[in-house]
């Protein structure tokens, strides 16, 4: 979830050459969650973007852990944000992972490749 389309379609090209991986992008948080209610389980990896129109981007990850607690999640911003707020969503389970923007493409394939392995680790070794 970007509102930046070009991010959305340069993050999707790259997130595609991964095998086994189906990319949806969305620039409206809305449309996004409502995709995500109506096919929750079959997401393992949701990324959104802090800055995004009508709500922010840790606001739109906890609506999405709050309909399914076993979904993977990345928030990434260009901006600065508060530390004390970032450790408590990830205390919280809400944010697994956070990339500062500009992001390089190697750095998030390595960053989905890591959710994608800690996803399966969790289904096969749940707590």
């Amino acid at each position: 979830m970007d509102d930046d389309l070009d991010t959305g379609i340069l993050f999707r090209d790259a997130l595609q050459t991964m095998s086994g991986v189906t990319v949806f992008t969305f620039t409206n948080p809305i449309l996004a969650l409502k995709h995500f209610q109506i096919n929750d389980f079959a997401y393992v990896l949701v990324i959104s973007d802090f800055k995004i129109p009508r709500i922010n981007g840790m606001d739109f990850l906890k609506r999405i852990r709050e309909a399914n607690r076993f979904v993977r999640t990345i928030l990434m911003t260009a901006f600065r944000i508060d530390d004390k707020m970032l450790r408590q969503y990830t205390k919280n389970k809400i944010i697994n992972a956070f990339l500062q923007k500009p992001i390089g493409i190697q750095d998030l394939l390595k960053e989905v490749d890591t959710q994608l392995h800690s996803y399966e680790m969790q289904n096969r070794f749940p707590s």
